[in-house]
């Protein structure tokens, strides 16, 4: 059994774990809490207003010895610290954002399919497949988002959330996995 071999698992699966991402989003909509209000959202705005798209540090200090001058140190301290992502402005093309969630899944479901191909024979059972193709989606879902907490701070709140999300796409990849394997 090849990766290749696997190919209707992948897409069902993949298929499945969009469905229900636009789902938890969309309908279930718990991770709109997720997100705060500036104070002043017009200052803010304001205040961001040309830039570029990118990703920017407040303050701005990448050099560990400028991290060391007693300026620098002052503007830590009086904050605020930010991680800040600008997007382009306009209102987000979500056709491409959908696009690259299911590529997401399917490259997901790759993954999944080539620890099955490589750990199973062909004859397993159908718990067998589940716990491999499932523990593999749940982690390729899950933690990386754990360093954004650890280091970026992310809320832990939210990374839970994500680990609750990667649980329910586990369960479901490798249920889709067992019952077409």
């Amino acid at each position: 059994m090849g990766i290749i071999d696997l190919w209707l698992p992948i897409l069902v699966s993949a298929g499945a774990c969009f469905v229900i991402s636009a789902l938890i989003w969309a309908a279930l909509k718990y991770h709109d809490r997720d997100y705060k209000k500036t104070a002043d959202e017009e200052s803010v705005r304001a205040a961001l207003r040309g830039n570029e798209p990118g990703y920017y540090l407040l303050p701005y200090c990448i050099d560990p010895a400028e991290q060391k001058k007693p300026e620098t140190r002052q503007k830590y301290e009086d904050g605020p610290l930010a991680f800040i992502t600008m997007l382009p402005n306009g209102m987000p093309a979500m056709g491409p954002k959908l696009v690259g969630m299911f590529v997401y899944f399917v490259v997901v479901g790759v993954l999944c399919a080539y620890f099955v191909s490589r750990t199973l024979s062909p004859e397993a059972d159908y718990l067998a497949v589940f716990r491999v193709a499932g523990t593999v989606a749940f982690i390729a879902n899950s933690f990386a988002l754990v360093p954004e907490s650890i280091w970026f701070g992310r809320p832990w709140g939210i990374t839970v959330k994500n680990f609750i999300d990667a649980l329910i796409y586990g369960l479901l990849t490798g249920g889709v996995f067992g019952w077409l394997v």
